[in-house]
């Protein structure tokens, strides 16, 4: 861990964290709902170590993430009512370098100019229009009763 590494910081707080930065936890992976986002559902699947590349993945943390991916797919279709899922990993931003995949529901609305990975204008957006800790806690809240009826 960095000291400047967001994902390693949210993972030492884990204790008090909400249930949007925890709604699910495995002995790898971390998923929680996007802060910054003004897209209901927008989740972020963390390594719970440090890690900056997906070369850097253990076998077992490679292996768990493909079914966790499709759990939270599954979740996210039945929960936000989504068409499809997209999942991109980049880890360059400064603060987030630790490999995080977004995994952002493609809602049937979405419009043309926001789809593929112009739906990162969801994230860009001020923060008056990111959705409330109540809305994040709330579809957080779904999605996570949803996989413990898995």
């Amino acid at each position: 861990m960095t000291g400047d590494c967001y994902s390693c910081r949210e993972e030492g707080n884990l204790t008090t964290a909400s249930l949007a930065e925890r709604l699910h936890l495995t002995d790898h992976w971390r998923t929680a709902h996007a802060f910054n986002s003004s897209l209901p559902g927008w989740l972020v699947v963390i390594p719970r170590r440090h890690v900056t590349s997906i070369a850097e993945l253990t076998p077992a943390e490679a292996a768990e993430l493909g079914p966790l991916v499709h759990r939270l797919s599954t979740a996210l279709h039945e929960v936000v009512r989504c068409e499809k899922t997209y999942v991109m990993q980049f880890a360059e931003a400064e603060g987030f370098g630790h490999v995080h995949f977004h995994l952002v529901p493609r809602m049937p609305d979405l419009p043309p100019e926001h789809r593929g990975p112009r739906v990162f204008h969801y994230l860009t957006r001020p923060e008056s229009e990111w959705l409330t800790t109540d809305q994040r806690e709330e579809v957080a809240g779904a999605i996570a009763d949803r996989l413990r009826t898995d």
